[in-house]
């Protein structure tokens, strides 16, 4: 069959919206029609190259949408289904999949990018094949995906909401709730407020931490981390983070910083505005070959942390249900992550809003 795609081809280069081919689902895969995707900064990461994926690819890695076909052996969902997508496809029986911990799937991480986990590439156009981010390939009218990244949801779910849920909620909350564990009364920072960075903040008031500060260089999201629930903001550009943080917390620093922005210097921020006994969360992706310059010896004498959390350390299926649930019931903000809606043709200006901080969340619908 045939549907639009948005490809990219080139690092630092516009996408490219065309119809292409795309194979009917395998055994074990799913033909989903997608009816909205975030754009998310990861996405954008693969197109500066800052997250390494073999080009040309189908961007998006944040989906929703409804079943239209499946492959032989599928039981887990079935045509009609509403689905949220998971960015990681996780294969139940690995080592870290039976031990609860499907965001680190062995067969996911070790498969080659850009190919579903069983080697197949369902995208292609004139004999060439092409990759998919995140194995899922959301930027596309239709997408054929494993059935192991497929959650279902109840029909009446708003999926433009749920596709959130897929990654920037999942990741930013979780991050809070699953990585760090951040207990009642706790302070904690979070250095980089996009779309991951408000549902960190949200996080924080799900486990009840008492102050949570947010710091970013955008007045903008500034404002919109105090309506998500930041207790005090810092502009980084007018005020020096750390002493300020430091000032807020009675000169002994918070008991968590969270990184959402994946610089190794904004890392290192991060841990000299964290206590002693405390703990900085490296959320954000940095470039493969980045490396990270911390003090030692404070992480000896001070028993101070640094915990990696992927995709929000969740098991995507039991989690991403229960945070649509929390929405559904008013105790986690999802309408008001999307500040922009577009078309697919746009999607090209919804990258040039994301580079210059116009949005929280932008939101490709495919019924425009």
């Amino acid at each position: 069959m045939k549907t639009r795609a948005a490809i990219v081809y080139e690092h630092d280069q516009p996408l490219v919206v065309e119809d292409v081919e795309l194979d009917a689902p395998a055994p074990g895969q799913a033909l989903v029609k997608l009816t909205a995707s975030g754009v998310c900064h990861s996405d954008l990461s693969v197109i500066d190259g800052t997250i390494p994926l073999p080009l040309p690819a189908v961007l998006g890695h944040e989906g929703a949408g409804i079943v239209e076909e499946v492959g032989a052996g599928v039981k887990s969902v079935k045509p009609g289904d509403t689905v949220m997508m998971t960015f990681v496809t996780p294969c139940g029986h690995c080592f870290h999949c039976s031990r609860g911990r499907p965001n680190i799937c062995i067969d996911h991480w070790t498969a080659p990018r850009g190919f579903l986990t069983d080697g197949t590439q369902p995208f292609h156009q004139n004999g060439k094949r092409f990759h998919q981010m995140a194995r899922i390939g959301t930027f596309a009218d239709y997408t054929v995906v494993s059935a192991n990244a497929l959650v279902p949801v109840p029909s009446d779910t708003p999926l433009d909401k749920a596709a959130l849920i897929g990654c920037g909620v999942t990741t930013g909350v979780g991050a809070v709730i699953n990585t760090a564990k951040v207990e009642a009364g706790s302070s904690m920072a979070v250095i980089g407020i996009g779309g991951v960075g408000v549902n960190v903040i949200q996080g924080g008031v799900l486990s009840g931490a008492e102050k949570i500060i947010a710091i970013d260089v955008v007045d903008g999201k500034l404002e919109a981390a105090r309506e998500f629930g930041a207790t005090h903001t810092v502009n980084s550009h007018d005020l020096d983070p750390v002493e300020t943080v430091m000032g807020l917390t009675d000169e002994v620093g918070v008991d968590y910083a969270f990184e959402v922005i994946g610089n190794p210097k904004t890392v290192a921020l991060g841990f000299d505005m964290t206590r002693t006994g405390g703990a900085v969360v490296m959320i954000g992706v940095p470039r493969v070959d980045a490396t990270l310059e911390l003090p030692a010896a404070k992480i000896v004498y001070g028993e101070r942390r640094v915990l990696g959390s992927m995709y929000g350390s969740s098991r995507m299926h039991a989690d991403m249900p229960r945070l649509l649930r929390l929405y559904r019931t008013g105790k986690l903000k999802v309408d008001e992550l999307v500040t922009e809606t577009y078309a697919i043709e746009q999607v090209n200006e919804a990258f040039d809003d994301l580079r210059a901080g116009k949005n929280i969340r932008g939101l490709i619908d495919f019924a425009i």
